[in-house]
């Protein structure tokens, strides 16, 4: 078998974001598991707004399919806003809709760790819930191990370096799981 395929999405439009660094910690754990890691962020992900009845799609868009299209996992990590996904990973994540005439739909078979990170626990978690409902939607498998990061508790340095242990661990978890799950199902 080739290496197992893992995309991570998320971020924010602020390079460099609190929830890209927790993605990159996470991909790091898939990485760390044997995988080939693939990353779509920030600036990758201003797309215009996901619109079903135009046939042609922006390059990022076209990209951003593709490499979903050929991932054995992938990790979504959002930004939690006003208790709920980021607009900007939401229409990334509405562009999965061109996966729907493939032989494998959406996500279909595919685990996913999910992972949010809020200013304050109650957004946190609900983003975490609402990442879940999409996946599941999608048609893919959320990991066991899911992450609502408080970011009026935990923090990423300029290096990528978590403030608690524990939380990097889970990161990292996530990350491991969705390889794992992967290579069960190959």
């Amino acid at each position: 078998m080739t290496a197992v395929r893992v995309v991570g999405i998320g971020g924010s439009l602020r390079p460099d974001s609190q929830s890209e660094r927790a993605l990159r910690i996470a991909l790091a754990g898939a990485e760390e598991a044997g995988a080939k890691i693939i990353t779509i962020t920030g600036a990758d992900l201003v797309l215009p707004f996901y619109d079903p009845s135009l046939a042609e799609r922006p390059a990022g868009a076209l990209n951003l399919v593709e490499e979903l299209r050929h991932a054995d996992g992938v990790v979504l990590v959002s930004p939690g806003y006003h208790g709920t996904i980021s607009g900007l990973v939401k229409n990334a994540l509405d562009y999965l809709e061109d996966l729907r005439g493939d032989d494998r739909v959406y996500l279909d078979g595919r685990a996913v760790g999910c992972v949010a990170a809020a200013n304050g626990w109650q957004a946190a978690v609900t983003t975490l819930s609402a990442l879940r409902s999409i996946v599941h939607a999608l048609r893919g498998w959320p990991t066991p191990l899911g992450a609502a990061i408080n970011s009026a508790q935990v923090s990423f340095d300029e290096y990528g370096e978590c403030s608690d242990p524990q939380v990097a661990l889970s990161l990292r978890t996530i990350g491991r799981q969705v390889v794992e799950f992967a290579l069960a199902r190959g």
